[in-house]
């Protein structure tokens, strides 16, 4: 185990991420679950991750009578391998008779979780941010982590919950510490929630992107204004999503890649679409990430389908 949960670049000068979105672990009665492990386990014995990451929906919101222990039994594959883990919580996590800070306190007594306790009187349970340090023990990346919550809770709007404005404050004197103490330069840095941004329909409608979108976007009817804070501080390079189990493109907006990651659920509602995960690698001292896919059946895709924008050949 890393000394104090400490997150590093390898000898090689690269970090490797693993995100598995929307597993939706239930009380198992078809197989899902286990068909869901073994697909985990298999892409984790094939990548060989520095850090594994659950962007929510970890479990399932019907036939979950223990959360608790259905949680613990979606973390257990990453505290199998001994591989840094850390989870954000989606709509479907606390419908399962458990709130969100509960969840958050079963992550944190894993042994290998990395997560760290939101602060108080901040919005959402999950908020909060990781460090990767170069050889030289210097900070030399930053992953930011949010609570994009469930359903709003303003009858005359409807829909998901968004990033609050709280949050946005917190993420923007998180992002100035990192930059003050690295001589005034930004951090390279990524940003992992659950719900996607208003701004992925943009992305797929007006810029070049790559991977499928076999759904809308279920973004919040709302827009806080988070894109536009990460666009200011000029630090986040990507930001990871699900949510939208037929989504799994990418695109770049203003300089930022909007990333869905691929669907780890067996549960397709209604989208024919193979389950995987999506691996994201950083480069020391590199302000950019590669990203590729790795499918259940073994099948890894660094290119996906390019989609041209509306209105262009």
């Amino acid at each position: 185990m890393l000394p104090n949960k400490q997150l590093r670049f390898n000898k090689d000068g690269f970090f490797k991420i693993v995100q598995f979105t929307d597993t939706e672990y239930l009380d198992d009665d078809h197989g899902f679950n286990e068909k869901t492990g073994k697909m985990m386990r298999d892409v984790i014995r094939a990548e060989q991750p520095d850090l594994i990451v659950f962007t929510g929906d970890v479990i399932g919101s019907l036939r979950c009578v223990d959360p608790e222990q259905t949680f613990r039994d979606v973390v257990s594959v990453a505290e199998q391998f001994k591989i840094p883990w850390a989870a954000v919580f989606g709509n479907h996590d606390s419908e399962a008779g458990i709130t969100r800070n509960q969840l958050m306190d079963v992550q944190l007594s894993h042994e290998y979780c990395v997560a760290k306790p939101t602060e108080e009187n901040l919005s959402g349970s999950g908020n909060f941010v990781l460090k990767v340090m170069s050889r030289e023990e210097k900070a030399s990346a930053a992953l930011y982590f949010m609570d994009s919550g469930s359903y709003s809770t303003l009858g005359h709007v409807g829909g998901y919950e968004w990033i609050h404005q709280d949050q946005i404050e917190w993420y923007v004197t998180q992002s100035k510490n990192c930059t003050d103490n690295n001589e005034g330069i930004s951090l390279p840095s990524l940003a992992f929630f659950h719900i996607p941004l208003p701004e992925y329909d943009e992305v797929w409608d007006t810029k070049i992107c790559y991977g499928e979108k076999r759904e809308g976007v279920t973004a919040p009817r709302v827009n806080s204004g988070l894109f536009t804070a990460m666009l200011e501080m000029g630090d986040v390079m990507g930001t990871f999503v699900g949510h939208d189990h037929g989504n799994d493109y990418f695109g770049d907006l203003h300089g930022i890649k909007l990333c869905y990651g691929r669907s780890s659920s067996y549960i397709l509602w209604g989208k024919e679409i193979p389950t995987g995960a999506r691996v994201i690698q950083l480069q020391e001292g590199v302000r950019s990430f590669d990203t590729w896919l790795h499918l259940s059946d073994g099948t890894v895709i660094s290119e996906q389908p390019e989609h041209q924008p509306v209105g262009k050949s």
